[in-house]
């Protein structure tokens, strides 16, 4: 299963106070309106999912149409459906490729993304019946965690409610958003929104000297410090079988060099499931890039339908309040209360937090709100 993550942060009481103790670096960077931005809804994805659901079970009237799809889904986790989608009908694909578009719009990103719409059996359990021939009924992937109910579409339009907690007997299609293709081109969004808007700071020394400099700066230093998770794990919660995978992000916060607030995203495609230890030897924090020997960390899920450039403004907004005054300021309260209200919901989930991570962290440290822990040590990257 995939982490449930309670949609509350509980952790910004202090937060307006630290802003206003802090506030001092200019805003010059964002436009004049720079209040934080409403996300586009959440229903925008859901709505495009459900109409491609619908659209799809429709064509399962189809019968050697369906016996491909079947095919996919049964040989493959996941099937590209709009691409499939070319050996149906001829309304069909322009149908989901409509939809790939309205959700690629909604999430902020560029039409270069290409197709996101994924189409998945919903639990294994179905895979007997499905294989016996079964039609299948098509239903959207839900993005409430606390939702009772699944609605599927069947190739008749006729509706039926399903449990979202207990996986159906008749096998059910789930039309979903391959999220770790989403998120990728996403953190490549905020990265650069980020950068827009003043939250990176200027890269070290070393990264802005000339080729020659470079290599001399390099020489002398050898490499650099970085901090490495070597184990990882968030705690085993119940989720509808109608979700897929989690798709996980940190966001790194600290001073830069330049002695700016910056934010740097860290893709953890690999923490799919709770309940699971995952030993990925990924570097979280690279050192060279911050002014004090202590970062934080955010963690998140991605659970659809996040509008990156929005997230960008939202956070860039905030923490570009905040200066620094010659001693580290925990940054943690700040990334959370700059995310509007009305998108915890269920999207982005909040996952964990993890205060002033040192650089001489060695072992290892559980997160502010119990929900997952992260084994770290230093480790210096040694340059060539």
């Amino acid at each position: 299963m995939r982490p449930r993550h309670s949609l509350r942060r509980g952790l910004g009481a202090v937060a307006a106070s630290l802003v206003a103790l802090c506030v001092g670096q200019t805003l010059s960077a964002l436009p004049a309106t720079a209040a934080p931005m409403a996300p586009t809804p959440t229903s925008a994805v859901l709505a495009a999912e459900d109409h491609a659901a619908r659209a799809i079970a429709g064509s399962l009237t189809d019968s050697a149409w369906g016996a491909r799809v079947r095919k996919a889904a049964l040989t493959s986790d996941e099937v590209d459906v709009t691409a499939l989608a070319g050996q149906a009908g001829a309304t069909l694909k322009p149908t989901l490729a409509a939809a790939d578009r309205r959700i690629a719009t909604a999430k902020g990103l560029d039409a270069e993304v290409g197709s996101l719409l994924r189409l998945r059996l919903g639990d294994a359990s179905m895979r007997p019946a499905l294989a016996a021939g079964a039609t299948p009924w098509v239903a959207a992937a839900t993005s409430d965690e606390d939702t009772a109910t699944v609605t599927a579409y069947d190739n008749r339009g006729r509706t039926h409610t399903l449990d979202a907690r207990k996986a159906p007997a008749h096998p059910v299609y789930v039309v979903d958003i391959d999220g770790s293709k989403a998120l990728a081109a996403g953190l490549d969004v905020l990265n650069e929104e980020l950068a827009r808007y003043g939250v990176h700071s200027a890269a070290p020394a070393a990264e802005q000297a000339s080729p020659t400099d470079r290599s001399r700066t390099l020489a002398a230093t050898g490499g650099f410090w970085t901090t490495r998770i070597s184990a990882v794990r968030l705690s085993d919660d119940e989720e509808p079988w109608a979700k897929g995978d989690a798709e996980i992000y940190t966001l790194v916060t600290g001073f830069g060099q330049d002695g700016k607030v910056r934010v740097d995203p860290v893709d953890m495609p690999y923490l799919d499931n709770d309940g699971t230890t995952y030993r990925p030897n990924q570097i979280l924090v690279n050192w060279s890039y911050y002014k004090y020997n202590l970062a934080d960390a955010v963690m998140m899920e991605e659970d659809g339908s996040t509008n990156y450039r929005d997230l960008a403004r939202a956070i860039a907004t905030a923490l570009l309040t905040i200066a620094d005054q010659g001693t580290y300021i925990p940054l943690v309260n700040a990334v959370l209360d700059a995310i509007p209200d009305d998108w915890w919901t269920d999207d982005p989930d909040y996952v964990d937090s993890w205060y002033t991570l040192a650089q001489s962290d060695n072992g290892t440290r559980y997160g502010a709100r119990g929900n997952g822990w992260m084994t770290v040590e230093p480790y210096f990257v040694q340059e060539f």
